[in-house]
């Protein structure tokens, strides 16, 4: 007989064991989910092992798969469990400019509390109830503006890998950091200063060499060089929009 097909772990139901005389506790998959975040935070996602999430609580492996049957199921369990960290209001205010702006900072936060989030998120869909909750909430802002339903989920598909791509790049920054005990500043300084200053006197680039010495935005913060690039995502949205609804 095949193998029966998995089943999407938001549509299993939830075991709840109670414990009695000489039976050990059971589990919860909230409990094994933060465990594992716990673990994916300070030693990386490749360390978040049924079996170490297993030792960590003092069972076996075997008993953690009646909770959480598959690997997929935990890193959609996960992000779940990450994405409610996410303070919303109830619904978009109806200026959808703040609500993205709003929504954009939160989900940096948590992807920079949380290093392995974006390669999660980006590497293959997932539909839990926050993320839903999330997800919801960016589509609503652009709604009753006058927008049809493929414009708006353009948007935040757009807005999403900016975001995304955004926190993989400042995550990179703090992981060479960490590398070469070089702080980002210190890098380009001490390490790549010598080798730009000698491409910038070559002549051979004359654009990289503005881009070097004349740019504001290449040195900026983080936290100014992310709001500086949402604010012209959120420009171009806004310069679109018009357009569309006369349309």
């Amino acid at each position: 007989m095949a193998d029966e097909e998995p089943t999407s772990i938001w549509m299993q139901p939830e075991r709840h064991e109670r414990s009695g005389p000489g039976r050990r506790p059971g589990y919860s998959r909230e409990q094994i989910t933060r465990t594992a975040v716990q673990i994916a935070d300070a030693e990386g996602l490749e360390a978040a092992t049924m079996r170490r999430i297993a030792c960590e609580l003092g069972t076996g492996a075997m008993s953690l798969y009646r909770y959480v049957p598959r690997r997929d199921d935990l890193s959609d369990l996960m992000i779940d469990l990450v994405m409610g960290e996410i303070e919303l209001p109830g619904s978009p205010s109806g200026d959808w400019r703040s609500d993205l702006t709003l929504l954009a900072r939160q989900i940096r936060a948590a992807g920079l509390r949380h290093p392995w989030l974006i390669a999660l998120l980006t590497g293959r869909p997932t539909l839990g109830p926050h993320l839903l909750r999330v997800h919801e909430f960016a589509l609503g802002a652009f709604d009753g503006i006058g927008l049809d339903i493929d414009d708006i989920t353009g948007f935040v598909g757009m807005l999403n890998d900016f975001i995304h791509s955004a926190i993989r790049r400042e995550i990179g920054w703090l992981e060479e950091a960490r590398r070469t005990g070089l702080d980002p500043e210190r890098w380009k300084r001490d390490y790549m200063g010598p080798y730009v200053r000698e491409v910038v006197e070559s002549g051979a680039f004359p654009l990289f060499s503005r881009s070097v010495l004349d740019s504001r935005t290449a040195h900026l913060a983080p936290d100014d060089r992310f709001r500086h690039g949402l604010d012209r995502i959120l420009d171009a949205i806004a310069a679109l929009i018009p357009s569309l609804r006369s349309r």
